[in-house]
């Protein structure tokens, strides 16, 4: 990988997240996670409690989400303006939850199989010493979840790219905008913020599901509860895999939308859009090519203006020809 950073007069390509508060606050959580982790998976395995031994687990996998968390933070931010990534480095925290939703589902389906493994053959709990330490666990997620909630966004910058105009006479105009957007959600952080609220649900379930063998005899819960846990953290895998994996394989926009983007260019003038296509740079930024002819060529900024309420379009290349014939009276 190349070292290599732009000139002051280049064009920028900076879509990752920037938030310098939730990236901080992330190392307190990860931190608080992983002591309470090795307590967990310690307590669970001296006294016999699979409801424990899973939160332990579940508690893991996101330690290794945080710490992917990090990591994209840090390695965006050092080559966010390195030109061997064409587009940016936005994608780096997306490949980060990818990477998070594979190891969560490993570590549910192991869980789910620990989980028969003990309802065909139960064992001896001490629900006294585990139902404290899963209060202990209880008690560190809800800590995390208040230290991330509400900072889950970060300020971006809206980066418009050179738009190119082709006409007849082989003619390019280029132009810069660089204008700041609202404050935008940090999906990077969010994921972090909703794997220590799925944590929370576990460790209530591990509580349940003690008490229950504690105070009814249920000693099976504890084995159940460590079924249902394995099948929350599936549901959360897959929900990361549906909102990674279109970012990744650069899915377009919904069609309503990009419909309406045809529209709105073919409703003025004579305009035809030729060619259209679009794919997102980060999980907030997309970027548009569009090639269009007209009898009536106008300039690049006549229809970037056009396009403007379309605030998920951060790099637009344009395209326009000019048809060779007369328009039709």
């Amino acid at each position: 990988m190349h070292s290599q950073t732009l000139e002051p007069w280049q064009h920028s390509h900076e879509f990752a997240a920037h938030n310098e508060q939730g990236e901080r606050r992330t190392y307190y959580v990860l931190g608080l996670t992983a002591v309470t982790m090795l307590v967990e998976i310690i307590a669970g395995s001296l006294f016999g409690s699979m409801a424990l031994l899973a939160d332990g687990w579940h508690m893991g996998t996101h330690v290794a989400a945080f710490m992917i968390t990090l990591f994209a933070y840090s390695y965006a931010r050092k080559h966010a303006r390195n030109p061997a990534f064409a587009f940016g480095t936005g994608k780096v925290g997306v490949l980060g939850g990818f990477a998070s939703a594979i190891a969560l589902a490993t570590v549910a389906l192991v869980m789910a199989v620990e989980s028969v493994m003990r309802l065909i053959e139960p064992q001896s709990i001490q629900f006294n010493a585990a139902i404290g330490v899963a209060i202990i666990g209880l008690t560190v997620n809800l800590i995390s979840a208040l230290l991330l909630k509400d900072h889950h966004h970060h300020h971006d910058h809206d980066h418009h790219h050179d738009h190119h105009r082709h006409d007849h006479h082989e003619h390019d105009d280029h132009d810069h905008d660089h204008g700041q957007t609202p404050p935008r959600q940090d999906h990077n952080l969010r994921a972090a913020y909703l794997h220590v609220l799925a944590d929370a649900l576990t460790s209530v379930l591990a509580i349940v599901a003690l008490l229950s063998g504690k105070y009814f005899g249920w000693n099976w819960m504890d084995a159940a509860m460590g079924l249902v846990g394995a099948a929350i953290i599936i549901h959360w895998s897959l929900g990361l895999l549906r909102q990674t994996s279109p970012v990744l394989l650069d899915a377009s926009l919904e069609e309503p939308e990009r419909s309406r983007i045809r529209q709105v260019l073919e409703a003025d003038r004579d305009n035809r859009v030729t060619d259209l296509h679009i794919w997102p740079l980060s999980a907030d930024h997309y970027a548009a090519i569009i090639s269009l002819v007209s009898h009536q060529p106008q300039p690049v900024e006549y229809y970037r203006q056009m396009l403007q309420g379309f605030d998920r379009l951060h790099h637009l290349t344009i395209e326009v020809h000019a048809c060779p014939e007369e328009a039709k009276a």
